[in-house]
């Protein structure tokens, strides 16, 4: 698996993912120290936090439709390069305009991340690998943010809080030069690729694009996929998913110097552990939804399972992880959290490739991606305002999380499922 050329690009899509969530999980390890510096609110925070997301919402969808226009390597290769900048440019931010402009800027350039390196897959693996390939990709996400901790908190410490995020834009231009000299949009165009390997891949998506137009039809385009009610069910528990994560992603560490009374050095080393069982979830899960596809043969069965089970489980524990009065039980309940929540991550973009042709893989990705993004616009500021009103009191905070769960697993449970094909359609009417 190593020396296939396929899995050299997951690797470099792998570390993205690392750079990606460093850059991201850096404001939140800083928060502190810039609310001190800039004299931020809880409310200015929430602001801040969600400003990323207007951005990073609207470009999810433009990034998902370019890649299936002028292709992914080129997209995710300038997102690279832009969200890279901006994260530096962060360190110029004197006030609350200048830093919401800046996050804006910056959420852009991270808008494509997902949709992109999503086409990147669909052009690149057999249907068979998919969800397995985007959950080792996705397990570097939260790796990235477990090193954020120690390396951004270490350098805000020794250097202040704005070298660390030019230090971060350095290592995002490394690896854009590696990513523009080693990779190709498609295996065909690799001349690295071995005709056996070249042979499994077209095979593996030959037969997923037959079984693709079985089921729609030639009626299926973009507009189509985006009116499906499975679609939209998807993008309603990746919308509760990331309700969560971001939850945990911007506020989790200002709860535990706040709430807890923890230093910023000890903080930083406490988020390490979700962060961590975070990388573990992400990357068996794919490999979990998976192997339940080739026991079961049906691709959204094994999907539903892994959301219905996992979502549910993330709820009850991010519920209750504000309600312990231990530091020791809040970051073990939160690491809980974390690790089913990840095992969903891979998932979300499976089912838009069991049920997407390859020519919409992007665009739907992208719409899909831009409706779950919204949680990050409206997540972080509701949280900010409810610690506000309850004068400094997350409980609220915590069970709002989990109840937006319960119901995204609900949704799983109800829509993802197999659709009829086009031959049980005509045959249906055809009797009635």
């Amino acid at each position: 698996m190593i020396k296939s050329q396929r899995w050299f690009v997951v690797g470099l899509l792998f570390l993205a993912g690392v750079v990606n969530y460093l850059d991201r999980a850096a404001l939140s390890i800083a928060a502190p120290l810039i609310q001190k510096d800039l004299h931020f609110t809880h409310a200015q925070m929430g602001i801040v936090f969600s400003s990323f997301f207007i951005g990073y919402a609207l470009f999810n969808f433009v990034g998902g439709v370019l890649s299936d226009k002028i292709g992914a390597k080129k997209v995710f290769g300038g997102a690279m390069g832009i969200w890279s900048l901006f994260c530096g440019a962060t360190a110029l931010a004197s006030s609350l305009v200048s830093l919401i402009v800046l996050r804006v800027l910056f959420g852009m350039g991270e808008g494509p991340f997902s949709s992109s390196n999503s086409k990147m897959v669909n052009n690149w693996f057999p249907r068979r690998e998919v969800a397995s390939a985007i959950g080792v990709i996705s397990s570097g996400t939260p790796l990235g943010g477990a090193l954020a901790g120690p390396i951004v908190g270490y350098m805000a410490i020794q250097f202040g809080w704005r070298w660390a995020f030019v230090i971060i834009m350095l290592i995002g231009f490394a690896w854009l030069v590696l990513w523009s000299l080693a990779t190709t949009e498609h295996p065909q165009q690799n001349k690295r690729v071995t005709q056996a390997e070249l042979d499994l891949i077209v095979a593996g998506q030959q037969n997923a694009a037959s079984m693709e137009h079985g089921a729609h039809g030639k009626e299926a385009n973009l507009r189509f996929y985006l009116r499906q009610p499975i679609i939209l069910a998807t993008a309603f528990a990746f919308f509760a998913y990331n309700y969560v994560l971001f939850f945990f992603l911007s506020w989790f560490p200002t709860y535990l110097t706040e709430a807890h009374h923890m230093s910023l050095r000890d903080m930083s080393f406490a988020t390490v552990i979700p962060w961590l069982l975070g990388s573990i979830g992400l990357a068996a899960g794919g490999f979990v939804t998976d192997a339940i596809l080739r026991i079961t043969g049906k691709p959204l069965m094994s999907r539903r399972i892994v959301l219905t089970v996992c979502l549910g489980m993330a709820a009850l524990c991010v519920a209750f992880a504000g309600r312990v009065q231990s530091t020791q039980g809040a970051v073990a309940l939160m690491s809980v959290t974390i690790f089913f929540l990840y095992v969903t991550g891979s998932v979300y973009w499976a089912v838009i490739q069991d049920t997407v042709r390859r020519e919409n893989v992007g665009g739907v990705g992208g719409f899909v991606h831009l409706l779950a993004n919204l949680a990050g616009v409206i997540g972080p500021a509701v949280t900010g305002f409810i610690v506000e009103a309850t004068h400094g009191a997350y409980g609220s905070a915590f069970v709002l999380a989990g109840a937006i769960a319960v119901l995204g697993a609900l949704c799983s449970l109800v829509f993802i499922r197999e659709p009829k094909t086009r031959e049980k359609r005509e045959g249906a009417a055809t009797t009635a």
